[in-house]
């Protein structure tokens, strides 16, 4: 850990260990930058970690996409650098009625087969054998990626550290003025800092938590034995996630699948299900997710909504799901934008994802922060 005496000098000092402030610290060093990164805990263990690993690149719509698709060569090249597994094996939407086939088939009017291609039943079963009868078809979208995210993100900053950025583990930032981040472990001048500490936004700069009215959105996840030993290479999302995703809410059927669900399943709506899951190298299955909505969470889960997690799971396998871990996730949420991107001193950035796509998009995020800051 760093005692210096005197102020440590850098050209970036980058707050926060996250894949968002990874990105950045990683497109600093491909332009040559000294960079210096301040992370409060000993490892990464926040948003970064506790998630799917999926790169969501088809489903995001407007400026996500644009990030999305610059964030999927980043991740590409930097699992080549870095030692990271990167899958290629996209995506499968299953789709069990005809409304959620409908959403389907308008997208890959849209957007074309290269992006979106239509599946049949047994198509799906290809991808996802443990499909049941219920299917009626899917699509398949190969542009989107997966990494397992307990070992990609850890192996970015190790890769990160052995190209010359320095990282200082457990140090706590008490300030950001401009050109000086000051920590427990001393101060850091700098002409360019980025704060990247995701739903934390409001404990250095809370006017702009406030006027982006940023709060946490606390999730249910859960990972579970693989029924049968199923292995599923793709990710997997369902027609919950129709109505989340914004590329597919677009769609003119996805109205009309709103109040099918509103009318059969609204206790999905009440907890804001997304339905979907990835398989660890290991094989075990992580399924989730809730979403849940406050400035401040109450420490207590509540089992009936795992238990709904349960049984929206094990009606997708046609089989009983063991529990292997359970976890919460957090991250930033704001009713009115994806992305903060804030100037609260000059040369100073703070950057928060607010929609739960920072895998997806954080790498094509940092490389306009920083086109921009420099």
């Amino acid at each position: 850990m760093p005692t210096p005496s005197a102020a440590t000098r850098t050209d970036l000092a980058v707050v926060g260990a996250g894949i968002l402030g990874l990105a950045h610290a990683a497109h600093a060093v491909r332009r040559g930058l000294d960079v210096t990164v301040v992370e409060r805990d000993h490892r990464p263990v926040g948003a970064s970690i506790r998630n799917f690993g999926h790169v969501c690149t088809t489903p995001q719509a407007g400026r996500a996409r644009e990030y999305a698709l610059l964030a999927r060569e980043e991740w590409l090249r930097l699992g080549e650098l870095a030692g990271f597994e990167v899958q290629r094996a996209g995506t499968v939407v299953v789709a069990r009625s005809a409304t959620e086939l409908a959403v389907l088939e308008e997208l890959a009017a849209s957007r074309g087969t290269d992006e979106v291609s239509l599946l049949t039943p047994q198509g799906v079963r290809d991808h996802f054998p443990a499909a049941t009868d219920e299917v009626v078809g899917g699509a398949h979208l190969p542009r989107d990626l997966r990494v397992c995210p307990t070992e990609a993100v850890p192996a970015l900053a190790a890769w990160l550290e052995e190209r010359g950025v320095d990282f200082w583990w457990n140090t706590h930032v008490g300030a950001i003025t401009p050109c000086a981040v000051h920590t427990s472990r001393g101060d850091i001048t700098a002409p360019y800092v980025v704060h990247a500490t995701g739903h934390d936004l409001d404990r250095l700069f809370p006017d702009l938590a406030d006027a982006y009215d940023v709060r946490r959105c606390r999730l249910q996840m859960l990972e579970v034995a693989p029924p049968g030993d199923v292995r599923i290479r793709p990710a997997l999302l369902t027609g919950t996630s129709l109505l989340r995703y914004a590329a597919f809410v677009e769609q003119p059927s996805a109205a009309t699948l709103r109040r099918e669900v509103e009318a059969t399943h609204p206790e999905l709506l009440e907890v804001v299900m997304n339905l979907m899951l990835t398989q660890r190298p290991d094989g075990s299955i992580v399924l989730g997710d809730t979403h849940h909505y406050d400035r401040t969470h109450l420490p207590f889960d509540d089992e009936d909504v795992a238990g709904l997690v349960l049984r929206e799971g094990a009606r997708l396998f046609g089989a009983e799901l063991s529990v292997r871990r359970r976890w919460r996730g957090v991250y930033a949420d704001s009713p009115s934008t994806d992305f903060v991107i804030a100037a609260p001193h000059p040369g100073v950035r703070a950057v928060t994802v607010t929609s739960g796509i920072g895998m997806t998009t954080g790498l094509g995020l940092a490389a306009s922060v920083l086109d921009e800051l420099l």
